[in-house]
């Protein structure tokens, strides 16, 4: 777990949860302790502890896309917090599919409740005074999105450090990932940071400058 971002209005976690280490973040406001947790991609034991420890609430669970290691702790969380599950309507079919996608890379995972609501492009997703856009960016999967607040972008597996989320699953398209990554990453402020579903945190102007997928993108 890493040490919070220094905000005097946002908190932010960030964990590793799922046999794949998903980047699992925990978002809230400080003054009402409301908080949303971001893709929980398993047993969300450390997540629940650090709620109860910072007295937060959870009062949403956000789906980045619908593949089984970013939602595998939904239903947990959802249980023991009562949050709302939201993600976007096109990858929906994905949350009760975990168990069997999971089979066919030899893990386990378990099936996630139906979303309380949908998220939609140039939507907002709020705890407290926290604003997050929701942009949507397929070509990972179809209902793949972004959530920006200003300095800061959850990215799931749009964009990795130096590389970007595959494109061969079912629903994948490369050339919708890279009009995604052209019309609603790249166009964002260099010095915003861009916090990916899988491994180290990145920025955007790092990325045009080291990502060959950036480069293409661009073109």
């Amino acid at each position: 777990m890493r040490e919070p971002r220094d905000n005097v209005r946002m908190l932010l976690r960030q964990f590793a949860t799922g046999p794949l280490e998903t980047n699992t973040f925990l978002v809230a406001d400080r003054k009402s302790g409301e908080a949303l947790v971001i893709d929980p991609g398993g047993d969300p034991g450390e997540i629940l502890a650090f709620l109860e420890q910072e007295r937060l609430t959870c009062k949403q669970i956000v789906n980045t896309h619908g593949h089984f290691d970013h939602i595998s702790g939904n239903r947990a969380l959802k249980v023991a917090t009562g949050a709302a599950l939201l993600i976007h309507g096109d990858d929906v079919p994905m949350l009760d599919a975990a168990v069997s996608h999971a089979r066919l890379f030899m893990m386990r995972a378990e099936n996630s409740p139906p979303p309380d609501a949908l998220l939609v492009d140039q939507g907002e997703v709020r705890v407290g005074s926290v604003v997050l856009r929701v942009l949507h960016t397929p070509g990972h999967s179809p209902g793949g999105v972004t959530l920006v607040a200003p300095g800061i972008a959850f990215c799931g597996d749009t964009v990795f450090y130096g590389s970007v989320g595959r494109t061969d699953l079912p629903g994948g398209s490369e050339r919708v990932l890279l009009e995604s990554i052209r019309r609603h990453i790249m166009t964002l402020p260099d010095e915003t940071a861009l916090y990916p579903g899988h491994g180290p945190d990145t920025t955007v102007g790092r990325e045009k400058l080291q990502n060959p997928f950036f480069r293409v993108a661009g073109r």
